[in-house]
């Protein structure tokens, strides 16, 4: 028997607890705030856990992050040097892939202009444009990033994509400048892991090096945009609109600018979320690995962020 302690405020622990149990049999799911005794823990599911969770946990040898973004769980003082998986999810990949196939086409198709002419009672005609004449800019090409890439060149947009080292995807040029991914992008899509590196990686410079009245799809982590400058852009028309998924606070507090903007599309944080069915197998076997003193699956590099 392995005990496995759960958090998360927005993961079902039922979902989880049906498809780990039928993929590890021996695990005791263990939901907290009902722990049991924390120091019996062996493995912990989480999502954005709070302050000193891992404290009490003596046994710790395992933490699955429940999610893309393992910024949560960077730097802690309440976390022993045990390793940290993530999941490799293939219904992750998907939820993401369509939620940006979603936000760019909305915009390739003006669609955002129709849903403001249909308000005002307009019928107002915007002739299409080519696809392959659309310049999309995705900024990550991670497991997450590199599919969504994948499949908007896939449907014919020109895409270019950034990121740390060279990537080959079929259908999309890679990029090592970030001035340049900008300086051509009128859609730009944020899928990069919140590191360092890249907290404010886009700021008021580089919205300004957009061709103006360009589209940004945020999707990854709120602070990687800046949040001031944001404002600014979207009010000066540097923006001509942005659909974003994640904020710097969240839930994006009541009364903040951006609920007020007719060209801000707004979702919960939701773009991408984890598929228990799909992730289990994973889990189980990263569980066994750590028990046998193995490495588990998909480990993270914590210094680097992903």
């Amino acid at each position: 028997m392995v005990a496995v302690g759960f958090f998360s405020e927005v993961d079902d622990p039922e979902d989880w607890h049906r498809a780990l149990r039928a993929a590890l049999p021996e695990a005791e799911f263990r939901v907290a705030p009902e722990l049991g005794d924390p120091a019996e823990i062996e493995a912990a599911l989480v999502w954005k856990p709070p302050a000193d969770f891992f404290a009490p946990m003596r046994r710790l040898k395992l933490v699955v992050n429940l999610g893309a973004g393992v910024d949560s769980l960077v730097g802690r003082d309440d976390l022993p040097p045990v390793p940290i998986a993530r999941l490799n999810d293939p219904g992750m990949v998907q939820l993401m892939t369509s939620y940006v196939v979603f936000a760019v086409t909305r915009y390739a198709r003006d669609i955002h202009h129709f849903e403001r002419a249909q308000r005002r009672g307009v019928w107002e005609y915007r002739h299409p444009r080519a696809l392959d004449r659309i310049k999309v800019g995705v900024l990550g090409l991670g497991e997450l990033g590199g599919p969504a890439a994948a499949a908007l060149a896939g449907m014919g947009y020109s895409v270019t994509g950034w990121s740390r080292s060279p990537k080959h995807i079929p259908g999309v040029r890679w990029e090592g400048s970030l001035d340049a991914v900008l300086a051509e992008s009128e859609i730009l899509v944020a899928l990069v892991p919140l590191t360092p590196e890249t907290r404010g990686l886009i700021g008021a410079r580089e919205l300004g090096l957009l061709p103006r009245g360009a589209k940004l799809v945020n999707a990854c982590r709120g602070p990687v945009v800046d949040e001031a400058a944001l404002l600014v852009a979207l009010s000066d028309g540097t923006l001509e609109a942005a659909t974003l998924d994640v904020f710097n606070q969240e839930p994006l507090p009541e009364g903040h600018p951006l609920w007020r903007m007719e060209n801000v599309l707004i979702t919960p944080h939701l773009a991408s979320i984890t598929v228990p069915e799909s992730a289990a197998r994973d889990v189980a076997e990263s569980i066994r690995r750590v028990l046998r003193g193995e490495k588990p699956l998909h480990r993270v590099d914590p210094g680097r962020g992903y």
